[in-house]
């Protein structure tokens, strides 16, 4: 019994210690473990389609943003900058964070035979409000000219990301942006 009760003692002065602690649990859950990068992501082909909308949403292991579009989203261009420019201008744009993705789409927010608006954000500095979000800090409109649209996307860090195209609902298609919340 006085054997028990000393290795019982030991056991428990070694945990105390740490010297038996089990292995140091990982920051990253193993399903936010992502594949993804920080390198710009491009699709160069310029697209028939047209911006409707924007919008965003929360996930465990990621902030998304997406871009609607009336027809096919084909090409993109979605890079880390040290500032977002608007279109045509090339003034900075002001955005919260301390990481900016400028974020184009080959298609535009008019329709360009009459040059007739298909999305007007009604806050271009908040075009989404996104002000509980993990990592975004801030989503701004650049512009739209020449058949591009941008945004700016202010992120707490320079974080991996993804993009793709979704098709759908109907005619219409989406450009996804995904910014995860951790490496």
């Amino acid at each position: 019994m006085k054997k028990v009760s000393a290795w019982l003692a030991v056991i428990m002065m070694a945990l105390g210690l740490g010297l038996m602690a089990p292995g140091a649990a990982s920051a990253t859950p193993s399903h936010c473990r992502l594949a993804w990068g920080s390198l710009a992501k491009t699709n160069q082909t310029m697209s028939a389609a047209s911006v409707t909308n924007v919008r965003s949403g929360k996930y465990y292991c990621f902030d998304r943003l997406v871009i609607d579009l009336k027809g096919k989203a084909t090409g993109y261009n979605v890079r880390y900058v040290p500032k977002v420019v608007q279109d045509g201008s090339g003034l900075p744009i002001k955005l919260r964070g301390r990481a900016f993705l400028q974020v184009t789409v080959h298609a535009p927010s008019y329709v360009s035979a009459t040059g007739k608006a298909t999305f007007v954000p009604g806050n271009r500095s908040e075009v989404v409000n996104v002000s509980t979000y993990k990592t975004f800090r801030q989503v701004a409109w650049a512009g739209s000219f020449e058949g591009r649209t941008t945004l700016g996307l202010g992120v707490r860090a320079r974080l991996p990301f993804r993009v793709f195209t979704l098709a759908g609902p109907g005619n219409g298609s989406r450009l996804v942006i995904d910014v995860a919340h951790q490496w």
